[in-house]
């Protein structure tokens, strides 16, 4: 195989794992959002999604056209000159004959995000209390433009999903049916899911969720703690016993 045909195999695989990976239970988004958060509000924001769903649903700069060169650098220039907090924007990777792109935002306080202006059109609320953590954001209408012509279908989704540091005990998310509602994953990721034409027609989506104050890895790391010293207990115990018992057997 040539040098070429070998790198466009690669790119190929790349963007068909790359994809997979979005979606591991294997439901494929036309645009993603995913919030990781943090229990003193900071997080990093993953968006994912196709040249025309940006500028269909943010109006982003960039060239929507299926077979136009993607330069990353354009693309972080674009999200920056939106007010976005940038740290990385990945490789680019085609589905359905349309270009796909995932771009990394950080930020020190979620309730600031809307000054993105590409994440504007929600509004996020983030309470500390003795009694958790409640997190609440209203996701309005697109103020996006035009992408030309695009071989959507009608079916595409749009995700909004939460990435939360500790146990849930409340959220407003139902099981999976019409496309219309986001499921429960792994005990503390939680999907809001639309389809692409409610999302640019503007049908909110309000996300609600109440969980504990105290990180899932910190309270990992404690559990591990005990467990490491139990059985450092024991296996002292068990020395001090097999000492004990062979004193005895020498003695008589």
């Amino acid at each position: 195989m040539s040098a070429r045909a070998v790198r466009i195999a690669l790119a190929v695989l790349a963007g068909w794992v790359t994809s997979a990976c979005h979606n591991p239970l294997g439901r494929q988004y036309e645009y993603e959002e995913q919030l990781y958060l943090n229990v003193d509000g900071s997080g990093t924001v993953i968006v994912d999604g196709s040249f025309p769903a940006f500028v269909a649903l943010h109006g982003l700069a960039v060239d929507s056209a299926p077979h136009a060169l993607t330069d990353r650098n354009d693309v972080r220039r674009a999200f920056e000159h939106a007010g976005c907090r940038v740290t990385s924007v990945g490789q680019p990777w085609r589905r359905n004959g349309r270009r796909f792109i995932q771009v990394r935002l950080q930020t020190d306080d979620v309730r600031t995000l809307g000054t993105c202006t590409l994440l504007a059109w929600s509004t996020y609320a983030f309470d500390r209390s003795d009694a958790g953590i409640h997190y609440h954001q209203h996701v309005g209408a697109s103020t996006g433009g035009s992408p030309g012509t695009v071989n959507w279908d009608g079916g595409e989704l749009v995700a909004f999903k939460l990435h939360l540091p500790s146990r849930v005990v409340f959220h407003n998310v139902k099981r999976l049916d019409d496309g219309q509602t986001g499921d429960l994953e792994r005990g503390n990721i939680l999907t809001w899911e639309q389809r692409l034409t409610d999302r640019r027609a503007g049908t909110p989506i309000e996300m609600d969720v109440r969980m504990e104050g105290q990180s899932i890895l910190y309270r990992a790391l404690w559990l591990f703690a005990g467990a490491f010293l139990a059985a450092v207990g024991a296996l002292a115990a068990l020395i001090s016993w097999t000492m004990r018992r062979g004193r005895r057997l020498r003695q008589s």
